[in-house]
């Protein structure tokens, strides 16, 4: 891929370095690290007519490009070390350009594997913004204005999540991150220094991240007890008030309950009001991960099935999944900021005795991160920007493509699903009792190898199934209808090949 050079001027019609020798310098003295204003736009140009390029690019893309990976990984000249003096800007875009078409692009309209995120091109810019900028704010007293723009987006979703006034928030580079502060904030608020004893509960289809987080926070895994589901897979309530009871009984301290608000295996939603309640009486802290789901907030339907998340002590949300913003956007909800406080504030340190209280939250203190990015700009500038009622309008699309795909789905001879959609994912399988498991994998396989759309696989109750995540802005009617037509077609001949 060449990309075009344009070559312009400044108003005063001087550049020190003109675009084309910016595109095509070959030693580090070409381009100078401390760039002005007209440097960096010409750069800028070669950048944005790359990305503008990939965004046309983008509806007729492959889904899954695995052609090509192994001819770059081995290629020398893509993956030289940096050299002492500088290389061509159009040389490495096009190493990029080459790199960025190889595996999966959840930015595609038929990504529909694992739980996607589309990327948002105004938070992508939001980002440029924040890094030219380089504002750190994990003091706010060094950037006090874009604490401020920062803790204003953490009250928005604190006010969607109809948390309290004293509740508060972070930003994280995910969910995992976040669940991590979340058991911290547990195990600060319920257990003594000596947490050992400690227990908590999530059932086999709450997050991996969940295990991931507490082992961080410094628990064996016998703390974790694994709650059954019921048939729809759902906490079993009366099941977890046994076992907090048994736990009790054995000398163990019950101290955290994690409930699912969009299960990432088939996006059911776990009974929010009953193990509110029951959390309440046993005096546990209640941990909603709505990572995937907690965006659906954000319509009258998905308030309607996350009812009772307003009643959580703590909340996992990813603006990467739900508000499609790029990888890296996580953030946790407390219902008494306090409780951020106590878990993650240190020593005082010296070096810092001239900063100045500026009544703002200091992020340092709240989170494990001292030095961290600008994450407030990524999500500011879209809701600002685009309004909230785009993000609503596309989240409660994602909800009616949902019940198409499982109307459809349900109309085709041999396919089996498992359950009606909470939210946006869906699970089916093959009915096949003999080769179930192995047509529904190859009923993904040849669904992906077709390169329009893009599933991935699970396993519920020992059984192989297939998962169709819908997430994603680009994702159309159209676009469903001809997924199903494809399954309609490959389910078709794998019962014409299994009555053989």
């Amino acid at each position: 891929m060449t990309l075009p050079l344009s070559i312009s001027a400044t108003p005063d019609g001087d550049l020190s370095v003109n675009a084309r020798e910016l595109m095509t310098a070959s030693t580090a003295t070409d381009i100078p690290l401390d760039l002005s204003g007209a440097q960096f736009s010409e750069i800028m140009r070669v950048v944005t007519d790359f990305l503008g390029q990939y965004l046309d690019r983008l509806p007729r893309a492959p889904v899954l490009q695995n052609e090509g990976a192994e001819a770059f990984l081995r290629d020398a000249a893509m993956r030289q070390p940096p050299p002492e003096g500088g290389r061509a800007l159009s040389e490495l875009i096009e190493i990029i350009g080459r790199a960025g078409e190889i595996g999966a692009n959840p930015a595609s309209k038929g990504c529909l594997a694992y739980v996607p995120s589309a990327g948002l091109s105004v938070s992508a810019v939001a980002d440029l913004i924040s890094g030219v900028l380089n504002r750190y704010t994990g003091v706010s007293f060094v950037a006090p204005a874009l604490v401020a723009l920062e803790l204003d987006v953490i009250r928005w979703l604190c006010n969607l999540m109809a948390l309290p006034e004293a509740a508060g928030g972070i930003l994280t580079s995910g969910g995992s991150m976040a669940a991590f502060s979340a058991l911290l904030c547990a195990r600060t608020a319920h257990l003594p220094e000596d947490f050992s004893a400690g227990t908590l509960y999530l059932t086999e289809q709450t997050h991996h991240s969940i295990a991931k987080a507490a082992r961080l926070a410094g628990f064996p895994d016998r703390a974790l007890r694994v709650v059954p589901v019921d048939g729809a897979l759902r906490m079993d309530v009366a099941a977890l008030q046994s076992m907090i009871e048994a736990d009790r009984a054995s000398g163990s301290r019950p101290f955290c309950v994690v409930a699912s608000a969009g299960t990432t295996n088939t996006g059911v939603v776990d009974p929010l009001h009953a193990i509110a309640d029951l959390a309440w009486t046993e005096q546990l802290w209640l941990h909603v991960d709505a990572a995937y789901g907690g965006f659906f907030q954000l319509t009258e339907r998905g308030r309607r099935r996350l009812s009772g998340i307003e009643r959580a002590d703590s909340i996992v949300l990813d603006p990467h999944k739900g508000l499609s913003l790029p990888f890296g956007t996580g953030c946790l909800l407390v219902r008494d900021a306090g409780w951020l406080r106590r878990a993650h504030s240190g020593e005082d340190a010296a070096y810092l005795r001239d900063v100045e209280d500026t009544g703002l939250v200091d992020f340092a203190d709240v989170s494990p991160e001292l030095t961290r990015p600008n994450r407030g700009l990524r999500l500011w500038l879209p809701l600002h920007l685009h309004g909230v009622g785009a993000f609503r309008k596309a989240t409660d699309g994602m909800l009616d493509l949902a019940q198409e795909a499982y109307r459809a789905l349900s109309e085709i001879p041999g396919i089996e699903l498992m359950g009606s959609p909470d939210l946006s994912i869906l699970s089916f399988r093959c009915v096949s009792i003999e080769r179930g498991d192995r047509a529904t994998e190859e009923l993904v396989r040849r669904v992906n190898d077709g390169g329009r759309f893009y599933l991935s696989s699970t396993s519920i109750n020992d059984r192989v199934a297939a998962r169709i995540a819908i997430l994603n802005y680009r994702t159309k009617s159209a676009d469903i209808d001809d997924l199903v037509g494809s399954i309609r077609e490959i389910a078709a001949d794998l019962a014409a090949r299994n009555a053989d």
